[in-house]
């Protein structure tokens, strides 16, 4: 896209020209923050009103806050330690309250002096600083203040009614500085450039954008901040959809090769094949893809469906339809075992349909060849003839098929397997090896929100696959407190028993190797940190190799227990899952390489260790390799989290209910929106500060229909030089590719 500013504007200045060197850096480190529109676009996260107190009973664990309360008392005790044996080190102890809840701080050595002649009983101020547990009570350890005093001139009702912005911030920059130096910039807010058309604008009764970034960060009254949002809000959600529209009409302008199947060729074959009808939405979403397949530009679909709902088998029947017509088509999987498992499954289901050119092969067969990055140098030699030949017309294959070696003949489809695993070069690298762009369809078994579909995958279109097939069994799924019932655990050891016992197997999943100090790159990363105890953050997760001895030697003592991670040399892994999936291991202990895409019908039972570590939509992926087959499936969640802590609540959330639509809404409440836009993978902070995805489901559809009508009047946008500039703004370039979709 052609996205150069018309006019460098005062916004785009540097904060160290502004601000200072010391503050620019701390900002540009620590929030992301270079320039003076940056800064008028960290928005405030709340409002306090300097005579009506914070709830102190909501705190997040291990989060940086900024309360405003009251001081209740205030103790200076002294104590003995190493450094002061004589019982001379001095511990000031506040309680701050809001009249709704109590919160500790505490200041040691000296460091009391200051707050104890300032922080006495009645005094109001905001504290800032991380909370943490000590001795089962919240805490804020050495938090910055501001203390809170009306200036002479302004009347008690006036100082007491004042809107204090609170600003997402971190321990090196305090709110209250961050809102000094808005101070600063905020004369600035009158020269942003507006990017919403004004016939829009007026014609939905918005404020300015100078108005709306003053108000904001000034408001009068709460009405202020409404205006203020409600405007801000418009301007993420308008921004992003021009930017998604732009590019779904890039992609329209595309050429490609339509692929019609044959009546009577390889698909009808393997339809004849299959000893199951198609249930009715995969039948819906077939139509919808072979739809797309037959037209003369590029299918651009994202194909969502529960776990277990047979995305495989439409995304194969897809597959053969571009065979059919003198196509090939590549599936890339995430990681070996997956690519290995779907090689497996395809093959199977094809049967002599898959055995092109080989004796017993069938008359329409053709070849489905694996590609990895360790296949044995005569099987890849083999594979990359197969395919730049044409001999080959399903390929599945992990990273290994993007190298520039791979060659193929005529490119048709590409099948990209849960989409968020791959980076946008990635799928991109693949797609320039079609003589003409190839079609794409994206899986997912994660399921989205419409909202966040709208958002995140805006220049794809949509199909869901939300039935079960027949024969799926429900699955029974509970939340194991070992801390404070360990008899449950034990007993959850003899369900696991019990099932292995009926000639079934169970999986065991551990959020760790077990094997790390041996490894360099893994002694450098944290272990993902519990939030709500002390003392849960000071044990390391529990991990595959310690567990898996722990139960052959203990509790499951006698049966086969098995051990799989991704540090295993490849043919250890395959070899792995075929013994498991033969029946040969009546227990697998996994990291989440089993997370999507592994089938074994006969497992029934899974135990996941430490679960409070793992994310919810993760929890319901692994869910998901149990109950495939006729007999009902049990999961456990094993924590060590208090019962009233919010990752158990998050558990109760997974057990309740194995709706992952539902679910998906319980983990982005439960996440900031950039965690939404993948700002993980772009490496960018998230472009959304006030538009809440969930929230504003209105919006976000207004936006995308006002920005389609734009986009498709003047593409360029060459009549809205403000809209140019923000998206320029909006799409750095990695921000740009990000939407290209990974």
């Amino acid at each position: 896209m052609d996205l150069v500013p018309a006019l460098r504007e005062p916004l785009e200045q540097p904060l160290k020209s502004v601000l200072g060197p010391p503050t620019a850096k701390v900002m540009a480190e620590h929030l992301g923050l270079h320039t003076v529109g940056d800064l008028l676009h960290h928005y405030p996260r709340r409002y306090e009103e300097r005579g009506q107190l914070t709830h102190l009973a909501d705190l997040p664990m291990d989060e940086h806050v900024t309360v405003v309360a009251q001081v209740a008392d205030a103790r200076l005790r002294t104590f003995a330690s190493t450094k002061a044996p004589r019982g001379k080190g001095q511990r000031l102890e506040v309680t701050i309250t809001d009249g709704s809840g109590r919160l500790q701080l505490v200041f040691f050595g000296t460091g009391v002096h200051k707050p104890h002649k300032e922080l006495l009983p009645g005094t109001r101020a905001m504290f800032a600083g991380k909370v943490s547990v000590f001795n089962r009570r919240l805490q804020l350890a050495h938090p910055a203040y501001e203390l809170l005093r009306g200036d002479s001139e302004e009347s008690v009702e006036t100082w007491a009614g004042a809107l204090i912005p609170i600003y997402p911030a971190t321990a090196k920059l305090e709110s209250w500085k961050i809102g000094k130096a808005l101070q600063t910039v905020l004369p600035s807010a009158r020269d942003a450039v507006d990017p919403l058309p004004g016939a829009l604008r007026e014609g939905r009764g918005m404020v300015p954008l100078p108005e709306a970034l003053l108000k904001i960060h000034r408001p009068q009254t709460r009405a202020d901040i409404e205006d203020a949002r409600a405007r801000l809000k418009w301007d993420e959600a308008f921004v992003l959809q021009i930017a998604l529209a732009r590019r779904r009409h890039a992609d329209a302008l595309l050429p490609a090769v339509a692929r019609r199947p044959k009546p009577d060729g390889l698909l009808a074959a393997f339809d004849d094949r299959l000893p199951f009808t198609l249930t009715e939405g995969q039948q819906k979403v077939s139509k919808e893809i072979f739809d797309d397949l037959a037209t003369e530009h590029p299918m651009h679909r994202l194909l969502q469906g529960e776990v277990g709902s047979g995305k495989t088998l439409v995304a194969l029947r897809a597959m053969l339809a571009v065979v059919d017509a003198g196509g090939q088509a590549a599936m890339l999987a995430p990681t070996e075992v997956l690519a290995q498992q779907h090689h497996r499954s395809v093959t199977e289901m094809m049967g002599e349909l898959a055995e092109g050119g080989m004796l017993g092969g069938a008359e329409n067969a053709t070849k489905v060849v694996l590609l990895t990055g360790s296949m044995g140098a005569a099987a890849r030699r083999q594979a990359l003839l197969d395919l730049a030949t044409g001999e080959a017309g399903v390929v599945i294959g992990t990273h290994a098929l993007i190298e520039d070696k791979v060659q193929f003949h005529d490119l048709g489809l590409v099948v990209v397997d849960e989409q968020h695993r791959f980076g946008v070069e990635q799928r991109d690298a693949l797609r320039g090896k079609g003589k003409q762009p190839p079609h794409l369809l994206v899986m997912t078994a994660t399921p989205i929100p419409r909202t966040v579909a709208m958002t995140v995958f805006g220049d794809l279109e949509t199909s869901v696959l939300d039935q079960l097939p027949a024969g799926r069994s429900p699955i029974a799924s509970h939340v194991v407190p070992a801390a404070d019932k360990p008899h449950f655990l034990a007993r959850a050891w003899e369900r696991v028993r019990e099932e292995a016992e009926g000639g079934h197997q169970a999986y065991v999943v551990c959020p760790r190797i077990g094997d790390e100090e041996d490894d360099p790159k893994a002694g450098k990363k944290k272990p993902p940190t519990a939030t709500e105890e002390a003392d849960a953050e000071k044990r390391p997760p529990l991990a595959v190799l310690d567990v898996a001895d722990h139960l052959a030697k203990g509790p499951l003592k006698g049966l086969r227990v098995e051990v799989l991670h991704g540090r295993m040399q490849p043919d250890d892994k395959d070899a792995v899952m075929r013994r498991f999936a033969a029946g040969e291991t009546d227990v697998l202990v996994a990291t989440t390489v089993i997370e999507v895409g592994v089938n074994v019908p006969n497992a029934t039972a899974m135990v996941i260790m430490d679960a409070d570590r793992f994310g919810v939509s993760q929890l319901h992926q692994l869910r998901g390799r149990v109950g495939r087959g006729s007999a009902p499936g049990l999961c456990l969640l094993v924590t060590e989290m208090p019962e009233a802590s919010p990752a158990r609540q998050r558990l109760g959330a997974v057990a309740a209910t194995l709706d992952g639509f539902e679910l998906s809404r319980v983990d982005l409440e439960q996440r900031r929106e950039g965690d939404v836009l993948g700002q993980a993978q772009s490496g960018t902070r998230s472009s959304l500060r006030v538009l809440a995805v969930i929230d504003d489901e209105e919006i976000i559809a207004e936006a995308r229909e006002e920005a389609v009508a734009v986009v498709a009047a003047d593409p360029d946008l060459e009549r809205l030089p403000g809209l140019r500039t923000a998206l320029a703004a909006l799409l750095d370039d990695e921000r740009e590719q990000y939407l290209e979709k990974g």
